[in-house]
């Protein structure tokens, strides 16, 4: 049985349908991989921009309760689960520390439904790594030992908040837990979060990390990993190395 909608949450459905835009929907299904055999099989796009969904999300943040999100987030719509996460992040926001909590608890109960690299990116570290700043961050790591893409993509984007701390402890541990994972998108992810530990951390942190790694590092983790470095300090990290080779 479909679930009865609230007026708010057939608002929210209405003004985001009313920004469709079909030439941009297929573009973003090429973009985001949706044909058979691709990570985002299946996934269906209205052709809204993310800009725009965050001025409904706003729009709605403090009219829609956690029973409409759970609706929402459901949705066939890419972009009305996109939506329903910006709507969330919101929420965290403001919300007292009992209702981060029920926030938190949401956003793993429904996390099959976070289910393509935009949807983990712009939510992750706003609701899972804000929630667990210090607290217990066993779940990241049991995440991170996921077979869902997805989970192991949550657990390293949850550690962005603390890398923007200027804490690299539980990052360092998750990459390394990572740093052969056979999916692209985490290999990409992984380097990109120890990009931002050079920026946020200090490079010698970093390179610290790198110095012992890099040789077995997948190629493309390597290069997110040193797109700030110096064209010398790139070349030296980028030179050919037959056991660097096998996992790139």
């Amino acid at each position: 049985m479909k679930p009865v909608m609230t007026d708010a949450l057939k608002k929210v459905v209405s003004d985001l349908a009313a920004q469709a835009d079909i030439k941009k929907a297929k573009i973003l299904s090429g973009f985001f991989k949706v044909k058979l055999g691709e990570y985002g099989e299946g996934d269906r796009f209205l052709g809204i921009t993310v800009p725009k969904q965050r001025i409904i999300a706003k729009s709605y943040a403090a009219r829609l309760d956690l029973n409409d999100l759970a609706t929402l987030i459901k949705s066939r719509w890419h972009e009305e689960r996109l939506t329903a996460l910006l709507i969330l992040v919101e929420k965290f926001k403001t919300g007292d520390a009992p209702f981060q909590e029920r926030i938190f608890s949401f956003y793993l109960k429904y996390r099959r439904y976070i289910n393509n690299w935009d949807l983990v990116d712009l939510s992750a570290p706003k609701i899972v790594g804000a929630y667990l700043e210090g607290k217990d961050k066993s779940v990241l790591y049991e995440m991170a030992q996921s077979i869902s893409v997805w989970d192991r993509r949550i657990a390293i984007l949850a550690t962005f908040h603390f890398i923007k701390k200027g804490d690299a402890s539980d990052a360092l541990k998750i990459i390394f837990v990572l740093k052969n994972d056979p999916h692209d998108l985490i290999r990409k992810a992984a380097g990109w979060m120890l990009r931002e530990i050079g920026k946020n951390c200090g490079q010698n942190i970093e390179e610290e990390f790198l110095v012992k790694h890099y040789r077995k590092m997948p190629r493309v983790m390597l290069r997110y990993a040193i797109e700030r470095f110096g064209q010398e300090k790139r070349k030296f990290y980028l030179k050919k190395d037959p056991a660097r080779a096998k996992n790139s």
